[in-house]
């Protein structure tokens, strides 16, 4: 069925009447059923979707002993308890394991299994988020959101009550606008239930991104599109549609919604305004789409055969049964505005002043004498005194920049080098001279915390925030604690990856 404009503006109006005395106590669960189209699933690692809400949101796991907690609002229907996180993750590392589905139907998301392109894991599983990469507030309160990296992601195959075949369904997506790729798929939303593409109009999934592979919209993007399957769309058809604008708000409410022969893809500033509507009309004619064969698994950073090259932030998302009405999607739109996302450090620790030069020293107890050098382009530990030579000097001495990629974490430019920075390529820590691509930015820039070990600082990839600046076998790499690689060894990984910043010998 289609929607009438006017009808929808009157009932937008009646519905606002109604529910604006309850709006900031409703949750977007609460609204959606209010709206005959409730909830089936509804995640967040940040926030309570439903008033009445008390029950865990999320799960962690710490490196030091490999336990796990679940994170509660700090009230029901409030905001996470992140200082119960930060309580059971200090001194040590933690990966976000399970997002709890609010729902009451058990559609819990956990790290996504093989599929038609295999996970990074040795046993073929994707990775599992950090649980401190995307930190923000809600309302002046501290919270976490699930922060991607290429090669993360989590599913569930066996979802329950989420719409199938052609029938009915919405979802929406809280996003970070500023954390995006081209790569194949950054999504939220329905999907194929063996985590193989099984052919067109098997999915129906929030999109966001910049890739033109299949469909694309005004400018250069990122775009809020569908994921339909064997096609990104932006509109009726593969390929461009100026109607589906540039998104550039730091957070992105992203909507797709879908019934017989009919779609829509919608957006809006997360943080405040109204939503806008990007298409809204018939399914493509491309053999497939009309009708089409949903099958009602749900995927958070992949795609539906499990393709792992995204990357993005998730703070909270739903999906319902029924097709929602724009005037339902205004009052959830409200709802999120009135959390009040914002911003917060990614740092902690020592302070960093901007074109200071500085030195790391390693605090593994073997190597206290060594510090963070360059060999050419290979990134090192060296053993460094007063008595050095200038040159060796020059190589251990580090000119701290506002970071390429994202300028609340940092940079290190070489001293000896201008113009070179430390970036990580394949999990080592190299030098290379900026070539002003987004990917070089993104992958020169790294976020300070409290050293893990209690001295110093840990420096964490900004892009890969659960791998840090490691040395092992006085070789840096950016390393995972526990991970697959050699060089991700748990042994002395607090130690390793724990760095006196100092003045610098040059």
């Amino acid at each position: 069925m289609f929607s009438n404009p006017r009808l929808e503006r009157a009932r937008a109006l009646a519905f606002s009447l109604v529910a604006a005395s309850s709006l900031v106590a409703a949750g977007p669960c609460d609204i959606y059923s209010s709206g005959g189209t409730p909830c089936i699933a509804a995640h967040s690692t940040t926030r309570a979707l439903y008033s009445a809400y008390s029950g865990s949101l999320y799960q962690v796991k710490r490196g030091s002993d490999n336990t796990t907690t679940s994170i509660l609002p700090l009230s029901a229907g409030g905001v996470a308890n992140a200082a119960a996180q930060d309580s059971f993750c200090a001194s040590t590392t933690c990966l976000i394991t399970i997002i709890y589905d609010q729902s009451g139907r058990g559609n819990h998301l956990r790290q996504a299994p093989p599929g038609g392109f295999s996970g990074p894991e040795s046993n073929g599983y994707d990775n599992l988020a950090s649980a401190i990469g995307a930190p923000v507030t809600l309302n002046g309160q501290k919270a976490y959101g699930v922060f991607s990296s290429p090669g993360t992601g989590y599913s569930n195959n066996a979802a329950s009550g989420t719409a199938t075949g052609d029938a009915a369904e919405g979802m929406y997506a809280v996003l970070d606008g500023s954390h995006y790729n081209g790569g194949c798929c950054y999504d939220y939303g329905n999907a194929e239930t063996n985590s193989h593409d099984t052919g067109n109009g098997h999915m129906e999934a929030i999109y966001y991104g910049d890739s033109t592979a299949w469909g694309s919209g005004a400018g250069s993007g990122p775009w809020i599109m569908a994921d339909l399957e064997n096609g990104l769309f932006s509109g009726v058809s593969p390929g461009n549609n100026a109607g589906d604008p540039s998104i550039s708000y730091r957070f992105v409410t992203a909507i797709v919604k879908g019934e017989p022969n009919h779609w829509a893809v919608r957006g809006a500033n997360a943080a405040s305004g109204t939503l806008s509507t990007y298409y809204s009309g018939v399914r493509p004619s491309v053999s497939g789409y009309n009708p089409m064969s949903k099958e009602g698994a749900i995927i958070l950073g992949i795609g539906g055969d499990n393709s792992v090259s995204a990357q993005g932030t998730f703070y909270e998302g739903v999906m319902t049964t029924g097709y929602p009405s724009d005037a339902t999607e205004a009052l959830v739109q409200a709802n999120i505005v009135a959390a009040k996302y914002a911003t917060t450090s990614l740092t902690s620790g020592p302070a960093l002043t901007v074109g200071s030069s500085v030195s790391l020293r390693v605090t593994t107890s073997c190597c206290t004498t060594r510090y963070l050098a360059h060999t050419g382009s290979v990134v090192n530990t060296q053993v460094v005194s007063s008595s050095s030579t200038t040159a060796l000097k020059q190589q251990a001495s580090w000119t701290v920049r506002a970071g390429l990629g994202n300028s609340a974490c940092f940079s290190f430019e070489s001293k000896d080098t201008a113009g070179s920075y430390i970036r990580h390529y394949n999990f080592a820590l190299v030098l290379n001279a900026n070539d002003g691509t987004k990917q070089f930015r993104e992958d020169a820039t790294f976020c300070p915390q409290t050293g893990l070990n209690g001295q110093g600082s840990s420096i964490r990839s900004w892009g890969y925030p659960t791998r840090y600046f490691r040395h092992y076998d006085n070789v840096a790499y950016t390393a995972s604690n526990g991970g697959v690689h050699s060089f991700d060894a748990a042994s002395l990984f607090n130690d390793d990856a724990s760095w006196v910043i100092g003045t610098s010998f040059a």
